[in-house]
Formats: structure tokens, C-alpha cells, sequence
């Protein structure tokens, strides 16, 4: 079913703000998009319409894949660092003459532009779960334009879009495939759990049989968990916990291994941050990499993703991200397709 009367003006903050039937429209746009930019047909769908897009946070293809599908798309997109602007900041949190109130801003810009995408997760807000969320739902309500995740502590929306659009060109559709969302080992324990709780948003919503693999100790969002739950109960699907790499991969068609901090070191879970504590829950788990062993339990169809960086030698062997299973440049590329989707649609 495409859905064709509820996009415009519509915030992209987490697809769980959004039907299955709208998320398979995005998908289809995103589709026919990307033909179009393959072709070289022009598709000014945007023209003269502008995108700000705030960063807290460094960004190689989000950043790369918003500009250039707001150019592809007609408009421009505006890059604000929030080193050289007045950063937005939530009452409580201003400091006089370097920030200005979300509220102040989101009315400024949503009155010169067509819409906002935000950052902002991690160091900019201490590690506080959920405060980068709510930054953004505070832009929402001020703004009079769509604002547009590219992620927060909480969710990875426009990632999340990518991978199932991933899946759909390789698989066809979402009917019995296997998707298996693990924890893999980091030496570096800042890492944001947006990115693995939008892949199993995105699994389940889409229908498949999503399975969550990580050792004890990293479990993500309760919340998410239980929608999880509820999406997989009414697509008549699964949704699995599993705490072995090896058990979890047997049978896999898709496998999406990335480290994730540990929720319990974090406020408002803990008193404060304490990542070196997590640092300890990691080292115990170096064991949990996608090498060509882990593959072979996977099987030859098994498709390799990963949503970049991704950190080579203990996520993932070289030899397996670069070899004939990965497909994480065609999940990559299509950030780019999805992002226009979703801004050809929310700011029509």
C-alpha cells in the first residue's frame, strides 16, 4: 500500500512515529529516486527549498548524504557547526553569549527554511540517555518545519531506513528473512545504542524474523525491547534475545554486528557515567567479531552490514567486510536514497 496523505510537514524523529504502509512508501520513493539518480534524470522534487542541518557530532555520511541529496533534490542544505553558531541548548542548560534556547531557534530557522535536521548524542549532552531525544522532540514542538533525526542517543531513524532498504533490494521483500542485530567488540566503549535499537525498530516493523545478540551485561532500551516485542507479535514474525555470536548467526541471512556502550554505566540508569566500567564489560568480550568463521555459521548467502564506521580488526576481519557477503557500501549508498525520500516527502 503507498500512503500519500500524511508526509508533508511530518517529523522524522524514530519510525516508530511511523506506519509499516508509510515506511513502505518511503522505501518505494527511495527506490524510484535512486533509479532516477542512476539514470541521470533530474528530479528537482525540492527546488529552492533549504535544509539546516545542526551537527553536535563529527559525521562523514550523513553529513555528505544530506547535502547532497538536498542538491540532487533541488534545494540546498545548510551546514551549522555549533563551535561557530549559537548552539542550541534546553532551558537549564544555556550559557550566556555561546548557546540560545531550542525554543528561540527552532522558530529563527523554521522561519527561513523548510526544515531542520539535528546531532547531537554522547559527549554533547554527558552521556545523559535520552536528553539528546528530547532536545530534538523540543525542536518539533517549536518548529513550524519537519525536523529530521540523524541521530540521537536514542534513535538512528535515517539508518535505520537504510538498512531495510538494504534488505528489500537484496532479499526482495522481508518475509522469512533471518536479521541478526549483534553487539561486536570495540576498543572504544562511546558508542551510542541509537544505531542497534533503529535496526531492530526498523526489522520488526518491516516484518522479519529480527534476532538481538549480545553478552549479558549489554542489553539495550526496555522500552524498545517491548515494542520490539509488540511490532513482531503483529507482523506474525519473531524477535529473539541471544546471548552467543555463534547460536544467534546459524541460519542468518543477514548479520549487522556493532559495538554499543553499556546502558547500566549511563544516566539516568546510573548515578553517572562511568564508561570505564563498561570498558571492563567489553574487554571480557573481545571474542565477539565477525571473522570468516562466525560467516561460515551465517552460511555463503548470509549478507554482512554495518552501518560505518566500523572499527576493522575487532568488529570486523578485513576480510569479511571487504568480501563478496558485504554489502555495508550498497547500505551506505543507500542513506543517501532514503534521506531523500524522506525529505522529499515530509518537506514537499
Amino acid at each position: 500500500m503507498v500512503k500519500t496523505d500524511t508526509f508533508r510537514g511530518k517529523d522524522y524523529l524514530t519510525i516508530l512515529d511511523y506506519s509499516k504502509e508509510e515506511i513502505e512508501t518511503l522505501l518505494d520513493v527511495a527506490l524510484d529516486l535512486k533509479r532516477r539518480y542512476a539514470l541521470g534524470e533530474p528530479h528537482r522534487l525540492l527546488s529552492d527549498k533549504s535544509l539546516f542541518m545542526i551537527f553536535y557530532n563529527s559525521s562523514l555520511r550523513t553529513r555528505n548524504s544530506f547535502e547532497a541529496g538536498m542538491t540532487q533534490l533541488g534545494g540546498h542544505a545548510h551546514f551549522l557547526d555549533t563551535d561557530k553558531i549559537y548552539a542550541p541548548a534546553m532551558e537549564g542548560d544555556e550559557k550566556a553569549y555561546s548557546t540560545e534556547r531550542v525554543s528561540d531557534v527552532a522558530r529563527v530557522l523554521s522561519r527561513m527554511g523548510d526544515g531542520i535536521a539535528i546531532r547531537c548524542y554522547g559527549d554533547p549532552v554527558g552521556w545523559n540517555y535520552g536528553k539528546a531525544n528530547k532536545m530534538l522532540e523540543n525542536f518539533a514542538y517549536w518548529s513550524d518545519t519537519p525536523i529530521l533525526n540523524m541521530e540521537d542517543d536514542v534513535y538512528h531513524p535515517c539508518q535505520g531506513l537504510a538498512d531495510v532498504l538494504t534488505v528489500k533490494e537484496k532479499f526482495g521483500g522481508f518475509d522469512d528473512v533471518k536479521f541478526v542485530m549483534s553487539w561486536a567488540y570495540s576498543p572504544s566503549v562511546h558508542k551510542p545504542l541509537a544505531v542497534p535499537q533503529s535496526a531492530i525498530i526498523a526489522a520488526t516493523k518491516m516484518g522479519m524474523d529480527t534476532v538481538l545478540a549480545h553478552p549479558k551485561g549489554m542489553e539495550l532500551d526496555d522500552k524498545i525491547i517491548k515494542e520490539c516485542e509488540v511490532m513482531a507479535e503483529e507482523n506474525d514474525s519473531s524477535f529473539d534475545i541471544q546471548y552467543d555470536m555463534e547460536e544467534a548467526f546459524e541460519g542468518a541471512d543477514v548479520v549487522y554486528p556493532k559495538a554499543w556502550t553499556c546502558k547500566e554505566y549511563i544516566p539516568p540508569f546510573n548515578d553517572k557515567v562511568e564508561l570505564e566500567k563498561s570498558q571492563k564489560v567489553f574487554d571480557k568480550n573481545k571474542h565477539w567479531i565477525c571473522d570468516e568463521e562466525m560467516m561460515e555459521i551465517a552460511g555463503p548467502n548470509a549478507k554482512y552490514m554495518h552501518c560505518l564506521p566500523a572499527d576493522r580488526g575487532f568488529e570486523v576481519s578485513n576480510s569479511v567486510i571487504d568480501g563478496p557477503q558485504s554489502v555495508v557500501f550498497d547500505q551506505a549508498e543507500n542513506r543517501l536514497h532514503g534521506q531523500k525520500a524522506v525529505m522529499a516527502l515530509t518537506m514537499r
